[in-house]
């Protein structure tokens, strides 16, 4: 692998796998990052459950780790979320509301039902019960608490059986080509984000397939081919 050039901080995009935990220390034999980004000295920014999938972001550059993680920087993340049951249009709205968790009232979000997305199959499959149905939605927050989507879909009553993150900021899982799980990319970083001068802006919607309702709004390893170094 080249050198990193003098001065150049680093952003890494990576597809995390289920199971898979966010640090690059040992975890009582679970998989780490370790396992799969042979990078020194670049750290997650933000963080992903080991029961969670898709795009983690690390980089070398302490500034711009906080900033994407920082709650205050209301950085918007983008989620495929597998229900268990189908939500009905009073849920949704009470997603993009806020709700009133143990921690707190959360910040407004989108909400929008889709149909089940292109995914990679996951390993292990998901239990789903045979006598309830299940359904996805698109879900974008900006904040970052524990295990927030989990709790804020068991809250309307169908709790989460496959979680996904698909964009954070204005970097997407599919851009400028999918990753496949436990693939990761570097990729250039816009200058505003080095710079701190304006929020980081939204990536264009993640292509999933929309399931229109009336009470449905819009939401705004292995190394990847391309812009890999």
């Amino acid at each position: 692998m080249p050198d990193k050039p003098a001065g150049k901080p680093r952003l890494l995009l990576f597809n995390k796998p289920f199971g898979v935990v966010c640090q690059f220390s040992p975890s009582g034999g679970k998989k780490t990052l370790a396992d799969f980004i042979p990078v020194p000295g670049v750290y997650p920014a933000g963080r992903l459950d080991h029961d969670s999938e898709g795009l983690l972001l690390l980089t070398d550059h302490g500034p711009l780790q906080a900033r994407l993680s920082d709650p205050r920087s209301a950085t918007w993340k983008t989620y495929w979320a597998q229900l268990e049951g189908v939500p009905d249009d009073q849920a949704l709205q009470q997603l993009r509301d806020g709700l009133a968790l143990r921690d707190g009232t959360t910040r407004p979000a989108r909400a929008r039902r889709i149909e089940p997305p292109p995914l990679w199959p996951r390993d292990p499959p998901i239990r789903a019960r045979k006598t309830i149905p299940d359904s996805w939605i698109e879900i974008a927050l900006r904040e970052g608490r524990n295990r927030q989507v989990r709790r804020m879909t068991a809250a309307v009553g169908h709790p989460t059986l496959r979680l996904v993150r698909v964009a954070v900021g204005p970097f997407a899982l599919d851009r400028p080509q999918r990753l496949a799980p436990g693939e990761w990319r570097e990729v250039e970083i816009p200058a505003e984000l080095l710079s701190g001068r304006a929020a980081p802006r939204s990536a264009s919607p993640v292509r999933a397939p929309a399931r229109s309702s009336a009470g449905d709004r819009p939401a705004s390893g292995r190394r990847a081919r391309g812009r890999s170094r």
